[in-house]
């Protein structure tokens, strides 16, 4: 008899987090999901016996209480961003990303356990892999995201998760193994045929597409799938939908 797993949420009332909610939902996950308003999360998921709420923001749980979360978790899925608007791009906590990926992190190594915990954390195309590991952006874009890095905190914040997740978690670590997903212009739209690439594989200029509905599904495939996570574990995969077949 299979064990279905059991997964720490966060972010789930976002665009795409709501649909990665009922993504793992759909699959039978049982899923604890933190947000500030259960009224938030997606009305179809929001009753559903697999779902357990904690109505808080994340930022201001105890040690404890993050680290009694995360207790028993076979995965922690973050979906958080900031919202876009005047205030969620350039109010506090600028760093929301980060402080959240470094608490979730820190409380599953507190906690311990017999198997490494996955972390699963959305990203964006934005976010660059160093030591050649993406291909050299040209002048035009690395001075383009340079200042985009300075001057809109949500650019920063982003880089700086994938690289405390990439350096200062690693690829060995005991308690938390990652990945960094890193999509291109959401979109709506149901779950299509979609790509997974290693390194970037558009300009910023000429930007990809990623459906919302196939981040969700490949970040579900993550949790749940061990194949696919064996393939993706400590990297940063860009997803990008699939062309139309002519």
């Amino acid at each position: 008899m299979t064990t279905r797993p059991t997964v720490l949420l966060v972010g789930g009332t976002g665009r795409t987090g709501g649909r990665v909610l009922r993504e793992l939902l759909a699959r039978d996950v049982h899923v604890r999901a933190v947000a500030r308003s259960r009224a938030r999360l997606p009305a179809s998921s929001a009753g559903h016996p697999n779902l357990t709420v904690t109505e808080a923001s994340l930022l201001t749980l105890r040690e404890d209480e993050l680290q009694q979360l995360v207790r028993g978790c076979d995965a922690v899925v973050s979906c958080l961003g900031h919202v876009l608007d005047f205030k969620g791009i350039f109010g506090p906590p600028r760093d929301l990303v980060t402080q959240a990926t470094t608490r979730l992190c820190r409380a599953v190594e507190a906690v311990g356990g017999p198997t490494p915990v996955k972390f699963v954390l959305m990203s964006s195309v934005s976010v660059h892999r160093s030591r050649d590991l993406d291909a050299r952006r040209g002048s035009l874009e690395r001075a383009f995201l340079a200042v985009l890095r300075r001057l809109v905190p949500p650019a920063a914040d982003n880089q700086r998760a994938a690289d405390f997740l990439r350096t200062q978690i690693g690829p060995e670590n005991p308690a938390v193994r990652w990945v960094v997903v890193r999509p291109d212009t959401l979109l709506d739209g149901d779950v299509t045929p979609y790509a997974l690439h290693e390194a970037l594989v558009d300009s910023l200029f000429e930007p990809g597409s990623t459906r919302m509905a196939n981040v969700a599904h490949f970040m579900a495939e993550l949790v749940t799938n061990p194949e696919t996570w064996s393939a993706w574990a400590s990297k940063l995969p860009v997803i990008v939908d699939a062309p139309p077949r002519s």
